[in-house]
């Protein structure tokens, strides 16, 4: 993908075969950006199945203001959102109660992969605020760029930073203290 408006526009006119040739870019990193915020496997497949449809469907209309790269993950994100607020109003819980169903799940999960310390750095992840998390997670598990996750969220740049550093050795100070939820909890 050398010229990304030139991709853009094969995207406009040459719908399908162009469009594959997307997925198969960036099928992977949106699946993982997400599940970073759903947690599970099918709610993941889900919210990535929904987000395609939408970058389909809102192709004609982006403007380039941004990279497609970046433009494609403000649309994961909002659809990630979406999704938690839907799942949120159907089980009448909080954010908290929401965090440690997941959780609860992800230990009970065979696609997890992790081991002892990647479910404590979860576990100390689900406990802060959604904001500073999703911060945290596009950083340093996507490895967006300040400028990016400030297009992607809107918020400035110096904000994410601090917002980023502070969460960081939030991590640090509490990664050691946590116990991790037994699969009967909830």
């Amino acid at each position: 993908m050398t010229d990304e408006s030139d991709f853009i526009k094969s995207l406009l006119n040459q719908k399908e075969k162009a469009f594959k040739k997307l997925l198969d870019l960036y099928q992977k990193r949106l699946y993982w950006h997400i599940r970073k915020m759903v947690i599970t496997h099918e709610n993941a497949n889900d919210v990535l199945q929904n987000t395609f449809l939408r970058i389909y469907k809102s192709l004609p209309g982006f403007k380039q203001n941004s990279s497609l790269n970046t433009w494609m993950f403000r649309i994961a994100y909002n659809e990630s959102l979406r999704f938690l607020e839907q799942e949120k109003k159907k089980r009448h819980s909080s954010i908290d109660d929401l965090s440690k169903t997941y959780m609860n799940h992800l230990v009970a999960d065979t696609f997890f992969e992790g081991d002892v310390a990647q479910l404590k750095l979860q576990s100390v992840l689900a406990s802060l605020p959604d904001k500073d998390r999703q911060i945290f997670q596009m950083k340093y598990y996507d490895n967006l760029k300040f400028h990016e996750l400030a297009d992607i969220l809107h918020i400035n740049q110096s904000t994410l930073k601090t917002s980023y550093y502070r969460t960081v050795k939030l991590i640090e100070k509490n990664i050691e203290n946590v116990e991790l939820f037994k699969e009967t909890e909830v």
